[in-house]
């Protein structure tokens, strides 16, 4: 009996060796939260179907032919049988792991009603596929019951336990029948060796430390590194990092992450952050204090993945990039660093190839690096999804940010409290207060007349201005606006998600020269030179945003201290004609009642407070007729399926799902095109002519390709005009015909926002 066709080698997959290969595997996964022995069983089942003499027939044809085994046109079913013996052994949701280990996980009623019509030859199939194995596998099939761990109390804890079960068992299945199309073992990375981590992580930083200009903030930022490592030894939880912008979290969070994983046995440090640009930022800071110092001298250590465009294995490259691919299916590193969107739509995903990883969130140290950008609408089962995985599998979880958010607000925390690094953050507050606000908003300016006092010269301080406006519209009109008015002599830099990666940082590279030789400069950027970006202005001119926002724009203003206490500057403007993202209708309303002249400063931890109470009881963000509510009502059903897609909007009539009731962190379907970025044009040309000429896309092209790309929004990328210069080459990915800004990137409209923030 065979589970696979031939190798390279010559020889197919003998059945058995496959089932107990991937049940071994699953079982190892598995143990890392107490729960090997359904690891083995899942590993065991999932492809039992495969012995039916019909299944075989189908196999042996199918090799013959190159194609997908079908028996008379019809796929031929295998994975019910599994589903089938989950119920024989008392195991139900273990069957919704087995039933969706090709196409993913569904719902109760979907596998019910798969089950319900398979026909009466797979049924009849059963009786011989089991006088076949139970000799081979023997408890399988007569076993007792299979029982769920005791600390699975809730169905939040079920819940999870099947996503992190089915990872672990779609990530041994790939991983298995990988190995056997290679004839080699499963790729599968040693145990790691924290201890040593940790020593190469303090000796690096020592180096580190001593190589840098000292700063007049410094003092501060020993403090908070002290602070975590003190807190590292403690027990498993969720801790709450609060400490201002420029305190040094960074390395502190990864201080605390690697300290912890060494007193507490933890399996690897995985870092997500909320924006491309703060995860390149950081992976680079952590490789040079992780990563080997040549290749050879051992496998490398951090992982950066934060691609759209799917990894596969190639031998294309040296040993470390390979290790990069392999590394990013499955999360299979020491210390990973991400964005907050793959983690967690992985995490309530339903899709093999994107939940491989997910097991490895159990006996992990998670850092929510810049938590506060989380999307307020999803943060319900964003904290119950890590107060399950802390309580229940093993996880430390880490919550990093200036501007800490009140989750225990939140129903699924209220009844638990935070581990605090920092037991009074207030003194630090007060000692790092290094900006003055100043407020313009009566009356109300006009961009205009913004850009007007932009183009003076500053007398007090380096000629130096950061502009944070809310939409890529307003960037870009403030950019022309500012250009038209200053002199030859100031440098006018623009940036936003309308310009493609490499491009933003070039520019960011650019700024930080500018800012270091001294030289006049104006920035406009948009909301994502905020959260992380390490930048260093005199003056910020911040739009009127939500709290939050306001806050972390402060925090690139004298970020060194170097001007001395309060030296910076921070204008908050609330322009006449600026637009904002709809998304901020409501904390904007509520930031107006806590924060302004006369009233409180962000700096201010009371007036934060206040305004997240008050943000995170809003019953139209937390509400019944929320997304985050209607998520929850899916999870509890064990609906993976209205999880990730949204509930079916006329069950029994229509297909259609709801999309606006689905985990999604960004809510708008983006597509990608590829711009010709100048100083790389030649290649991008060769890459996309590669493409265009390859009859099925080739992985590594695509992945060179991503830092010239940039992401439209569906309906933008839809729409006749776009679609005109839309000129697709491989798949959905287009090449973008029109015209790319050397300054600011795509321009499509004036009026609307047509990227993703």
């Amino acid at each position: 009996m065979w589970a696979h066709s031939m190798n390279a080698a010559g020889r197919r997959h003998l059945l058995v060796d496959h089932l107990v290969g991937t049940g071994d595997l699953a079982a190892r996964f598995a143990s890392a939260f107490g729960a090997g022995e359904l690891g083995r069983f899942l590993g065991l089942a999932h492809d039992v179907g495969k012995a039916s003499c019909l299944w075989q027939e189908g196999l042996l044809a199918a090799e013959a032919t190159g194609g997908r085994v079908k028996v008379n046109g019809r796929s031929v079913d295998h994975k019910s049988m599994g589903v089938w013996l989950a119920e024989q052994r008392r195991a139900g949701l273990l069957g919704l792991a087995l039933h969706g280990h090709h196409g993913g996980l569904s719902s109760p009623s979907a596998m019910t009603a798969a089950m319900g019509r398979l026909n009466k030859e797979v049924r009849q199939s059963w009786a011989e596929v089991e006088a076949a194995l139970a000799p081979l596998l023997p408890g399988l099939f007569d076993g007792p019951a299979v029982k769920l761990p005791a600390a699975v109390a809730s169905e939040s804890d079920a819940e999870i336990l099947v996503r992190l079960l089915f990872s672990c068992l779609v990530d041994a299945d790939a991983l298995d029948t990988e190995a056997h199309r290679r004839a080699a073992a499963p790729r599968v990375a040693p145990p790691v060796d924290m201890e040593m981590l940790w020593d190469r992580f303090e000796a690096r930083r020592k180096t580190f430390l001593e190589g840098r200009v000292i700063s007049a903030v410094d003092r501060w930022r020993s403090e908070v590194y002290e602070a975590c490592l003190s807190a590292a030894v403690g027990q498993p939880g969720i801790y709450r990092l609060p400490a201002p912008t420029g305190s040094g979290k960074t390395i502190a969070s990864a201080a605390f992450a690697l300290r912890h994983a060494v007193e507490r046995g933890k399996s690897r440090v995985i870092v997500a952050v909320p924006f491309t640009t703060i995860t390149e930022q950081n992976a680079q800071v952590y490789r040079q204090l992780l990563d080997p110092r040549r290749e050879g001298d051992g496998a490398p250590v951090v992982l950066e993945h934060h691609t759209n465009i799917p990894l596969t294995e190639s031998d294309a490259g040296g040993s470390a990039e390979r290790w990069r691919r392999l590394a990013a299916e499955n999360w299979d590193a020491p210390f990973v660093v991400t964005t907050t969107v793959q983690m967690f739509e992985s995490l309530f995903g339903r899709r093999p190839s994107r939940m491989r990883k997910v097991h490895r969130l159990a006996n992990a140290v998670i850092v929510l690096d810049e938590v506060q950008a989380l999307p307020v609408e999803l943060l319900e089962p964003i904290v119950d999804g890590l107060r399950v995985l802390t309580a229940r599998f093993g996880t430390t979880v880490l919550l990093a940010s200036a501007t800490q958010p009140e989750l225990w607000e939140l129903g699924p925390l209220r009844n638990t409290a935070p581990r605090e690094i920092i037991a009074d953050p207030a003194p630090l507050y007060r000692s790092l207060r290094r900006v003055r606000y100043r407020w313009w908003s009566d009356p109300q300016p006009t961009l205009d007349q913004v850009a007007d006092k932009l183009a003076a010269p500053l007398a007090s301080s380096a000629d130096q201005v950061l502009v944070v406006v809310n939409t890529i519209a307003d960037a870009q009109r403030m950019y022309a606006l500012v250009r038209e008015r200053v002199g030859a002599d100031v440098t006018v830099l623009h940036l936003s998600t309308a310009m493609c990666a490499a491009h933003r940082g070039q520019i960011l590279g650019e700024v930080r020269r500018l800012l270091a030789e001294g030289r006049p400069v104006r920035l406009i950027s948009t909301q994502l030179i905020e959260a992380g970006v390490d930048v260093d202005f005199p003056v910020v001119y911040r739009a009127f945003a939500p709290a939050d926002a306001l806050q972390q724009a402060a925090g690139r203003a004298n970020r060194e201290g170097a001007l001395g206490p309060e030296g910076g500057l921070v204008v908050v403007f609330n322009p006449a004609d600026g637009g904002a993202p709809g998304a901020y209708r409501i904390p904007v309303d509520i930031t107006s009642e806590v924060m302004g002249e006369g009233i409180a400063d962000p700096d201010e931890l009371a007036a934060l407070r206040s305004f997240y109470l008050q943000y995170l009881n809003d019953q139209r963000v937390v509400g019944l007729a929320s997304r985050g509510r209607a998520v929850q009502t899916s999870r509890q059903r064990f609906d993976f399926h209205a999880v990730c897609d949204g509930p079916l909007r006329d069950p029994g009539k229509t297909d259609e799902r709801d999309a606006s009731k689905a985990f999604r962190m960004i809510t708008d379907d983006t597509v990608p095109v590829v711009v010709r970025y100048a100083p790389a044009a030649a290649e991008i040309d060769m890459l996309i002519e590669r493409l265009r000429a390859s009859p099925q896309p080739d992985m590594d092209l695509l992945r060179r390709l991503q830092p010239y790309l940039v992401a439209l929004r569906q309906r933008t990328r839809e729409a006749a005009d776009v679609a005109a210069l839309c000129r697709p080459f491989a798949g959905e990915l287009a090449e973008w015909q029109g015209t790319y800004d050397p300054h600011t990137g795509i321009r499509l409209t004036v009026d609307a926002e047509d990227f993703v923030l």
